[in-house]
């Protein structure tokens, strides 16, 4: 075992974890979890009334060019290598060739946000990087891009947007209204039909005396009491401005003529918006939770008994947090609270998020996944993937616990790239290289149920022997005592191209797609898709690679290219798969998206 930051806790398999994880396990104290009351739960006007939101103040005046912490710097990455590193340890997993079945079939395809959007509302402001998020419902199809919105149907045609994020919180007071900033993240609850919108705050609000304390390990819970008095509160007229007047690419929040915001010392907020029904265009529940650690990057994921939301504390700190929202309770619109806990000395996690509509077994625990190793401490390869419970309880919030992580032996990876704000790959015609974002898991983490068998879906980014870029997926099997097994693995690199940020999703058939972005000299940087179906032999995605769409261009004005891409498995024949991802046009400095469906063989 090489010295990586998981070291001691690798050895602890069911050591209890609540609000901290002690770096020696055995020496770890009882710990208290952190529940958080909503400061603030409205139900908005319906959305499709509700004029775009005044985004002159963009959030985290710090971070100039999307969610980076404070602090932490999007530099070129000097030093990067001009292509990947070759891996050996991991050669004997990679598929070196494509497929041999056919494609998936194509059902859907059209451009979503970016540049030659228009919609009703307007055109999509354009801001790096792209924080690619897709949900899809019955009828629709929600998509946010940056600090974006637009709500499709599913020919393609925009029904509402291009509308900041924060227009879901048009008249809900507070920072949820006030900030608008990326990392927003959709969801579509399959198992109750409704849509959810997480919005992350990166700038600290104004002191105030009920804001959470450090979360600290010896800390009882935390309360954060009712911020508003007199709810349900909503706006009966909001202005309709002639234009969006939002931030440009790149550009910092202020509006014009009036001073820089203070820097203030109060929390953060992580902001959730939970539609009343199964049309995005009606009325959404709202809540606002306080948050005293910096709440990067979220994971929404969806789950019986909560909605679980992992985050990064920061890019220049080991340590993350992973709350859950009382689902149940959202649902209603009923005040709710949020539990919390923070891991340190761990790489970025990932929740179980639930494909169809099988439950797990009552009173499971949600499953949260991480790779191996620490950029930081420049650790960057790993043999394992490393697997920790969630069991909330949400009338004694003490019962609350977080066991693991358990170590699940994998092929051997290094990072792609190094790791993430790294520039490693390349593209015609510029110097510019891109960003890969390879030390962690990419969004999403897929539980299906698939009946006779439980399964767990997970990508990365990894180094691959022909020097390029390689998507490492995992399939795992989940036992009746809730241990994960490895159940099959490959690194699909059929040539010398890059492959990176993928995005999995499993039909009700077991078959499994991945959609990623392609690129590398010379090829500009777009998106594709590859499978498999659920009988075929194990480690290989059989199905030829289907050109989802092609780049035209170089992205050269910054190396950060989307962080995530994402799919969706659409609930109205648990078949299709959904995919969005970046591209850009011919002559354009800036990306667009493309949407797209897929349909397995076999599933319909």
């Amino acid at each position: 075992m090489h010295d990586s930051p998981l070291g001691i806790a690798r050895v602890c398999r069911a050591a209890p974890i609540l609000l901290l994880i002690a770096l020696a396990c055995e020496a770890a104290p009882s710990r208290a979890v952190a529940v958080q009351r909503a400061i603030r739960v409205d139900v908005s006007r319906p959305l499709a009334s509700v004029a775009p939101a005044d985004t002159t103040t963009l959030d985290c005046a710090a971070c100039p060019d999307g969610a980076l912490a404070p602090g932490a710097a999007a530099t070129q990455g000097a030093g990067s290598p001009a292509t990947a590193p070759r891996l050996a340890a991991g050669s004997a997993v990679e598929q070196t060739t494509q497929g041999t079945r056919p494609a998936p079939e194509l059902v859907a395809s059209f451009d979503g946000l970016g540049v030659g959007f228009d919609g009703p509302q307007g055109p999509s402001l354009v801001r790096n990087p792209s924080d690619n998020s897709l949900a899809v419902g019955p009828r629709h199809v929600i998509q946010t891009v940056n600090s974006r919105l637009a709500i499709f149907d599913k020919r393609g045609s925009v029904l509402y947007g291009s509308v900041p994020t924060n227009t879901l919180f048009a008249g809900f007071t507070g920072a949820c209204e006030a900030r608008n900033n990326g990392d927003a993240v959709v969801r579509y609850d399959q198992l109750a039909g409704r849509w959810l919108v997480v919005m992350p705050v990166f700038r600290r609000a104004a002191a105030r005396v009920d804001q959470p304390p450090e979360w600290r390990a010896a800390d009882s819970a935390y309360l954060a009491p009712a911020g508003v008095t007199a709810q349900p509160r909503w706006a009966s007229r909001l202005p309709v401005p002639a234009r969006d007047t939002a931030t440009p690419a790149g550009g910092r929040g202020g509006r014009a003529g009036m001073p820089p915001p203070p820097a203030d010392t109060g929390p953060y907020s992580m902001c959730y918006a939970v539609s009343t029904g199964e049309d995005p265009l009606g009325t959404w529940y709202r809540y606002e939770f306080l948050r005293p650690l910096f709440p990067d990057y979220p994971r929404p994921a969806v789950w019986p008994d909560g909605w679980y939301v992992p985050t990064s504390t920061g890019d220049d700190v080991i340590q993350k947090h992973a709350c859950v929202a009382d689902r149940n309770r959202m649902l209603h619109g009923e005040p709710a609270t949020e539990q919390c806990v923070v891991i340190d000395d761990v790489n970025f996690l990932n929740n179980a998020d639930l494909d169809g509509t099988t439950l797990p077994p009552a009173g499971a625990p949600n499953p949260m996944l991480a790779t191996g190793g620490a950029q930081l401490r420049n650790d960057l390869d790993d043999d394992g993937i490393y697997a920790w419970q969630f069991h909330v309880d949400w009338d004694d919030p003490a019962k609350t616990r977080v066991t693991g992580p358990v170590k699940v032996p994998v092929a051997p990876y290094q990072y792609l790239c190094g790791g993430q704000l790294t520039s490693c790959v390349p593209q015609p015609g510029t110097e510019r290289r891109l960003d890969a974002q390879g030390d962690k898991l990419m969004a999403r983490v897929v539980y299906r149920n698939l009946g006779n068998r439980e399964s767990i879906v997970a990508v990365h980014s990894v180094n691959t022997e022909a020097a390029g870029g390689g998507v490492r997926w995992y399939e795992f099997d989940v036992a009746r005592d809730r241990d994960l097994a490895l159940r099959q693995q490959g690194t699909y690199a059929p040539d010398g191209f890059f492959r990176w940020m993928a995005s999995p999703a499993m039909d009700r058939m077991g078959n499994l797609a991945i959609g990623y972005s392609h690129g590398g000299t010379p090829a500009f940087p777009g998106q594709r898709l590859a499978g498999r179906l659920a009988g075929d032999p194990p480690g290989v995605l059989t199905l030829r690679e289907l050109v989802l769409v092609e780049g035209e261009a170089a992205q050269a004005s910054t190396l950060r290219w989307q962080d995530y891409t994402q799919t969706a498995v659409d609930p109205s024949d648990d078949c299709t798969i959904w995919y969005s991802g970046d591209y850009l046009r011919t002559g354009s400095a800036s990306y667009s998206t493309r949407i797209a469906a897929v349909r397995m063989p076999g599933c319909r």
